[in-house]
């Protein structure tokens, strides 16, 4: 038969579709939001007493449902040709069917039916009663919601008598539960008044459905199961105008489902931009939400910290940086992340959903009389999680200040969620939400289409992707290097101009330089990923524009990267000022951890490789 064919096709459709809807919900912001449709097609037959599924269809797609509750609807009877009505439909507008029949009918059935853009996990029947003709309920589970349709009998006692069938049904929903159809009764009949004791009505009653050419009554609607309903805002209700394709009007919701509180934050928050009394809280949540900081000497009394621009909260998006100011140095801090969903948000009507709150976090900010600390820093791992997960278990053993990516460490970012995923591994790994954490830019950080929406996931030092800051009385210095390559080397397409970058940073170095921090500081550390010095390439253009600052100043250490095997070189050694290290990487046998310790006036740089032992020490 031609329908089972067009549906065949149809579900191959949708076969490769759902793949698509699936990894569609991994996108973030998460929006889960479901349009359900009520439509009485009275099998196709419009106004004008004419069959025709594609004005039906038509209906159907204009609206652009997810599921469509459908009343009488013919399946291979004698006045339809033997065609299987529902499956048809579903052919036109590309969803999955699901057939209840409530009579049989010139050598067939007729019933109901349910559209669903969702592949159904499971459906079944219920008979109601009707005098006039038998009723049917069908339910349809999907995987958040259990869609039900009906079409009451035309007798009032009949529809009373459905409410506790129909109810018992509803109470044995874990999830929420939505009922639709042609109930053939109005807003203010005993039938819709027993309704409401236990389902709130979602769709539109003062707009009528029935008749579709001058619609003076409303009999057709969409509910949702009152103990359920707690999960779900609706958005918007409408009736389509359309007055030809049947007799009644379709019948629109949207709703959106709230997220559960465990899945409002996408991961644990990171520590970023050390100021001298100031840190940056920054997170992602995968819905929109207003947030808060909640923070404090104590986990008892507590100040509330947000972002706020020129007196408006930011809350339109999910990344979130929060700044926690006027903070003393040497004091220790503890905080928390609280997040909750903004489900609508509207000019002058919002509903917010359940709030995230996280467990307590601690940091202490550095005081400059500090002359101890330990910092670990790391290279060139290139999303290694076997490299990270060894380090991540060294760490755990370890007491530490403050950690560092120098670079090749976030690579190549296609997308949003890819950096997301990646700075939540990497903060995974240090505890950053215990530790302050700094990201260097390597060569690969720069490269693929999210390269630079980095800028808002990460808290660089003042916005910039290079800089200073001091922990104690030592002074780290962090350059960007830039690519490997000349900006017009073909692969760049011409977008790039790190050469103006690297020239910006000579102003940078010149101003760091003559001032007072690094001028006081008792020891100084110079972080970059690509090597100014014991540097092979021919392309050297950091060489050429900084070594001539760089050997004016007395850098007790220059931690480098990129070429992916560890090395370290004395002063002197191949024209360097300083003693130089470079990390190894990124596989087990090759990647390394920095460690810089400094007790009193002694600093210690130590290299251990991923099984925690230590492959050089040196007392700097």
């Amino acid at each position: 038969m031609k329908w089972k064919s067009t549906l065949f096709a149809a579900t191959a459709f949708l076969m490769l579709a759902g793949g698509v809807s699936a990894s569609a919900r991994g996108e973030l912001p998460e929006d889960r939001r479901l349009r359900i449709l009520s439509f009485n097609i009275r099998n196709t037959m419009g106004m004008d007493g004419q069959r025709d599924l594609a004005r039906t269809a038509s209906v159907i797609r204009r609206q652009r449902p997810d599921v469509v509750a459908v009343q009488e609807v013919d399946s291979v009877t004698g006045r339809s040709d033997g065609r299987y009505v529902l499956g048809d439909l579903a052919a036109e507008v590309l969803m999955y069917p699901t057939y209840a029949a409530a009579i049989d009918f010139d050598g067939g059935k007729y019933g109901i039916g349910i559209l669903s853009r969702e592949k159904p996990l499971r459906h079944y029947k219920v008979a109601l009663p009707g005098r006039e003709e038998r009723r049917a309920l069908l339910i349809v589970e999907f995987r958040d919601y259990l869609m039900a349709c009906t079409h009451l009998s035309l007798t009032p006692a009949d529809q009373l008598a459905s409410l506790p069938i129909i109810r018992a049904e509803a109470a044995k929903a874990q999830k929420p539960f939505f009922i639709a159809g042609d109930w053939n009764a109005n807003p203010d009949s005993e039938t819709l008044s027993g309704i409401q004791q236990d389902f709130q009505i979602l769709s539109d009653t003062k707009g009528g459905s029935s008749p579709a050419d001058e619609p003076d009554e409303c009999i057709d609607y969409i509910a949702v199961y009152k103990p359920t309903a707690d999960r779900i805002a609706r958005l918007s209700a409408s009736t389509d105008r359309d007055a030809t394709a049947s007799d009644h009007r379709a019948k629109a919701v949207t709703v959106k489902f709230k997220t559960p509180a465990s899945r409002i934050l996408y991961a644990a928050p990171y520590l970023q931009d050390l100021q001298p009394s100031s840190v940056d809280v920054m997170f992602q949540t995968r819905v929109v939400s207003h947030c808060w900081v909640e923070y404090g000497t104590d986990t008892l009394h507590l100040k509330r910290a947000r972002t706020l621009l020129d007196g408006q909260e930011v809350c339109y998006d999910i990344e979130n940086r929060i700044r926690l100011d006027s903070l003393e140095p040497g004091q220790r801090y503890y905080y928390r992340v609280c997040a909750q969903e903004i489900v609508n948000y509207q000019s002058y009507s919002k509903t917010f959903g359940e709030t995230a709150r996280t467990p307590f976090y601690s940091f202490r900010m550095p005081s400059a009389s500090d002359k101890d600390f330990t910092a670990v820093i790391f290279n060139d791992l290139h999303e290694n999680r076997e490299v990270m997960a060894a380090f991540g278990k060294l760490l755990r053993g370890m007491k530490y200040d403050f950690a560092m990516f120098n670079g090749d460490c976030l690579t190549e970012p296609a997308n949003r969620e890819q950096a997301m995923h990646n700075i939540a591994e990497a903060c995974r790994m240090v505890d950053a939400a215990n530790h302050l954490t700094f990201f260097i830019r390597g060569n690969h950080e720069i490269r693929n289409a999210y390269s630079a929406g980095m800028h808002s996931l990460i808290g660089y030092q003042e916005g910039k992707t290079y800089g200073a800051f001091s922990w104690g009385d030592t002074r780290f210095v962090m350059l960007d290097c830039g690519e490997d390559k000349p900006d017009d080397h073909w692969v760049y397409y011409g977008l790039n101009d790190f050469t103006g970058l690297r020239r910006e940073q000579v102003d940078f170095l010149r101003q760091e330089l003559k001032s007072k921090a690094f001028k006081k500081a008792d020891r100084r550390i110079l972080i970059n990923h690509i090597p100014i010095w014991t540097n092979s390439d021919k392309y050297a253009p950091c060489t050429e524009l900084w070594a001539p600052l760089l050997k004016k100043a007395s850098f007790d250490l220059n931690v480098c990267a990129h070429v992916h095997s560890y090395g370290f070189w004395t002063a002197g050694a191949e024209d360097n000022p300083c003693p130089v290290v470079r990390g190894g990487g990124p596989s087990m046998k090759k990647a390394t951890m920095i460690v810089l310790e400094k007790r009193g006036d002694e600093l210690t740089m130590r290299a251990v490789d991923t099984a925690g032992r230590t492959i050089e020490r040196q007392i700097l």
